[in-house]
């Protein structure tokens, strides 16, 4: 896996070698950035954007988004089997400082409140069988931590349906191979 675009263009991001991962492949990661400076049903400009990477596994999502200009990314990670990895990935961009990594489980105990800053992006990458994930959006939508105009990317197996709360709006939904791309906004 490596960086597509931007500062670290072509950047290799180390991936774990336990099954319990499912790093984001490079074609979906570059179909999502591509959606993100095209589509005519957003306006996102990724340049000087705060983003929020839940469940942030190996960092590739939140690291391009720093490759491409991105202002800050805050990293939600808690698997003791990738937090090295992540750590090492973003360690290897040197000089970067833009970034934080939250090790917290984000079903428990997390208040992103405190972090008091809403977000241009949020980018959700759960694993496939997570079943929590309405639970989640109702939490994230009544936190208010989204930007107006923000929006929140969601990944997820093809053949999953979840029930999403009724303030969460599909915008746009691609598949690639098993995976669909969901991009929603809040109204």
């Amino acid at each position: 896996m490596r960086i597509i675009s931007g500062k670290f263009k072509g950047k290799k991001i180390l991936e774990p070698n336990d099954l319990n991962t499912r790093p984001l492949k490079d074609l979906t990661k570059e179909s999502i950035f591509n959606i993100i400076k095209h589509s005519n049903k957003f306006t996102i400009n990724l340049e000087n954007s705060e983003i929020l990477d839940l469940f942030s596994g190996t960092g590739s999502f939140g690291i391009e988004c720093i490759s491409r200009g991105a202002k800050f990314v805050t990293f939600v990670e808690n698997y003791d089997g990738i937090l090295p990895i992540l750590k090492k990935n973003l360690a290897n961009l040197k000089s970067v400082s833009n970034y934080f990594i939250i090790e917290k489980n984000i079903f428990n105990n997390l208040n992103l409140k405190e972090l008091k800053k809403q977000f241009d992006i949020i980018f959700l990458d759960p694993p496939y069988k997570e079943k929590e994930l309405n639970e989640l959006l109702s939490f994230l939508t009544n936190e208010k931590i989204l930007k107006q105009n923000g929006i929140i990317i969601i990944h997820r197996h093809k053949k999953q349906i979840d029930s999403l709360p009724n303030q969460i709006n599909i915008l746009e939904e691609k598949k690639y191979g098993i995976s669909k791309i969901l991009f929603c906004n809040i109204s």
